[in-house]
């Protein structure tokens, strides 16, 4: 009788558990605010050009993690890089999914990337030729994402590392601003590098009010 009862404590607690992770995943991916409508983002691609950084503020929970790690802009959550290709514009971006198996550099069309933008801006590097931005992009596609948020790790990459280490290439000289994000005990490149920066000129920016 008592193992039966131990088993059935042990069942409900692997129960428990399982209804635990399963709420926070959909507290997690719950979206938040209002996405852009399509008929508001057809203006964007007539202002794109290869090469160009594309930032959105997302409608997730991350989102509002990753937006708050900027200190003045904290319109944007997650950056890619715009490639045109034969008429066709495709984001390579590093994007984190808790586990959903999109953990790392991909390519992905940019409607998909649009589908969960509440905000896009646009950003062109001065001084740089859009198309070596793009095409050193590819060189990194299926690289892991950077969970560790280590800049000192180039095997792994998050959103803002990827850029910073392709301009890296192009611009010895860039340095990104940088913040200490306190739980890790590390510095980050904020969104704000991007859209805050003298290297970089703001060309389009549409929210979803």
């Amino acid at each position: 009788m008592k193992t039966k009862t131990l088993k059935h404590y042990a069942l409900t607690g692997i129960i428990i558990f399982a209804l635990l992770v399963m709420s926070m995943c959909v507290y997690i991916l719950m979206p938040r605010g209002r996405t852009l409508e399509i008929k508001k983002t057809d203006r964007l691609y007539t202002f794109l050009e290869d090469g160009d950084i594309i930032c959105r503020l997302g409608n997730r929970l991350w989102s509002e993690v990753f937006s708050g790690l900027s200190e003045t802009d904290k319109r944007f959550s997650h950056i890619g890089i715009i490639r045109i290709q034969n008429d066709i514009i495709t984001v390579i971006h590093a994007e984190g999914s808790t586990g959903l198996g999109t953990d790392y550099v991909g390519e992905i069309p940019l409607d998909e990337f649009l589908q969960v933008a509440r905000q896009i801006g646009i950003f062109r590097t001065n001084n740089v030729d859009g198309r070596e931005i793009s095409q050193t992009a590819l060189e990194y596609i299926g690289t892991p994402f950077d969970w560790d948020f280590d800049l000192d790790d180039g095997s792994k990459l998050y959103c803002t590392e990827l850029l910073y280490v392709i301009l890296k290439r192009i611009m010895p000289e860039i340095q990104l601003k940088t913040v200490l994000h306190k739980k890790l005990g590390k510095k980050i490149i904020p969104l704000e590098a991007v859209s805050s920066s003298e290297y970089f000129s703001e060309v389009f920016y549409i929210d979803g009010l």
